[in-house]
């Protein structure tokens, strides 16, 4: 089912993304002349529990849907950055907060129709203040600390609109009910 790729052309480059144009040529041998591709850096999320058992939830304006919005902190990961440490500095940035322990849960696409990113899931425990936050020019974030339990009934009534962050939610949440299943069963 893989297509083979015949050229590439870019016909933008922007500072957060690039957008090319591939021609491309599908196994039956039909040939697709412009499939368009918006190529964007590696990015992390994560379900962020304080030393206290709140959850750390962001709100910041998002310009393209044009509202403001609540979600999990993250962002853009450094090419050459590994992805823990990349989430380690998104979480400090955005929040102050330093995380004794951070657990990868998985990663998804998220429309690889049209970009050809992934976004890296995390939970992070133990989170104590350390910092300020350290803002991005454009940023402006407000931070939300929730029950974790609050923030299971927001995800269940559909109050995220940020599709990443609702599937690092739903692993999150399954992972501390497996462990807190484990426990429960010794």
């Amino acid at each position: 089912m893989n297509w083979k790729k015949l050229s590439s052309e870019y016909i933008a480059r922007f500072q957060y993304f690039t957008a090319r144009k591939d021609k491309c040529e599908m196994p039956d041998g039909k040939i697709v002349e412009s499939y368009y591709i918006v190529e964007l850096p590696r990015s992390a999320c994560a379900l962020a529990i304080t030393e206290e058992g709140d959850v750390i939830l962001t709100k910041q304006y998002r310009h393209p849907i044009e509202k403001t919005i609540v979600e999990l902190p993250g962002g853009f990961v450094e090419e050459d950055e590994d992805i823990t440490k990349g989430i380690a500095r998104e979480l400090l940035e955005e929040t102050g907060y330093e995380f004794a322990q951070i657990e990868l849960l998985g990663k998804v696409a998220a429309n690889p129709g049209i970009l050809n990113n992934y976004t890296d899931l995390f939970l992070a425990t133990g989170g104590k203040k350390v910092a300020n936050q350290s803002l991005d020019a454009n940023e402006e974030i407000e931070i939300i600390l929730l029950p974790l339990e609050a923030v299971r009934g927001m995800l269940h009534r559909n109050e995220f609109d940020q599709a990443l962050h609702v599937s690092c939610m739903l692993y999150a949440f399954r992972k501390l009910d497996e462990d807190n299943d484990a426990m429960n069963f010794y």
